[in-house]
């Protein structure tokens, strides 16, 4: 009896074992679902206004304009969005594959920020500011690189939700403690997390002009990771928010 009780105990525990198997294949399924459902969505988008404008072009329903508002502009500006989208995807797989060596070694939180700031005022909406405060003397231990690409991501979204006349304002200070703030309508209560899941976009308050993917909050928290950092979301005051990044000091 003692060793037919034990026979069953190990059964039941195989069992379970196997439900809890089945149950976490089917949860990467679900997700696998989900992230192709939404890649597909986010593709779809600008394809179709490309061909709408494509197909206006050829009826002769519009004329091949260019200019800042112009048929050709848009067209340019649903491409990009594409290759954007594509970066962000082959960025994500490789972070999530551990398929990224980092090349750490000190260098100037300075620097990257203001590297960062030249390169976003060439697309800043009409009327935006980025000013950048940081110290010479704050270095950090990390990849350049990466960090850039995170600071860059940062500013992106803060321009995208940033009103007309706004500042898009970049710091560094001791820690080393990287916040990249702006005056948009600030992130919703409850929303500071959630919006580092893929895809995920905070509602019409914070979605104002033409969305991101949703994709490069998450990108910017799996660098940050691989860093040894953290990353969050802070709701500003009287508006606004603060995007704070801490990593390792040099």
């Amino acid at each position: 009896p003692l060793r037919e009780q034990k026979r069953a105990l190990h059964v039941a525990g195989r069992s379970v074992e196997l439900e809890r198997l089945y149950s976490d294949v089917k949860r990467a399924n679900q997700a696998k679902s989900e992230f192709l459902a939404n890649v597909s969505h986010e593709l779809r988008t600008p394809l179709a206004a490309l061909r709408a404008k494509l197909e206006n072009v050829a009826d002769g329903v519009e004329p091949a304009e260019g200019g800042r508002d112009g048929v050709l502009r848009t067209m340019l500006d649903q491409t990009e969005r594409l290759g954007r989208l594509v970066t962000q995807l082959l960025d994500l797989s490789r972070l999530e594959s551990s398929g990224v060596a980092l090349e750490r070694r000190p260098f100037a939180v300075a620097d990257v920020l203001e590297q960062a700031a030249r390169e976003a005022r060439l697309h800043a909406p009409d009327g935006v500011t980025i000013s950048v405060d940081a110290p010479a003397d704050v270095v950090a231990d990390g990849d350049p690189e990466r960090v850039h690409q995170v600071v860059a991501n940062l500013v992106e979204n803060a321009l995208r939700h940033s009103p007309p006349g706004g500042d898009v304002r970049l710091h560094a200070g001791p820690g080393v403690r990287i916040e990249v703030c702006d005056d948009g309508p600030g992130i919703p209560a409850g929303e500071e997390e959630r919006i580092f899941e893929r895809f995920y976009r905070p509602d019409a308050s914070r979605t104002g002009a033409a969305g991101g993917a949703g994709l490069g909050l998450s990108i910017a928290r799996w660098i940050v990771d691989l860093h040894g950092g953290t990353i969050r979301a802070e709701r500003a005051e009287p508006h606004g928010t603060r995007m704070v990044v801490e990593l390792p000091s040099a």
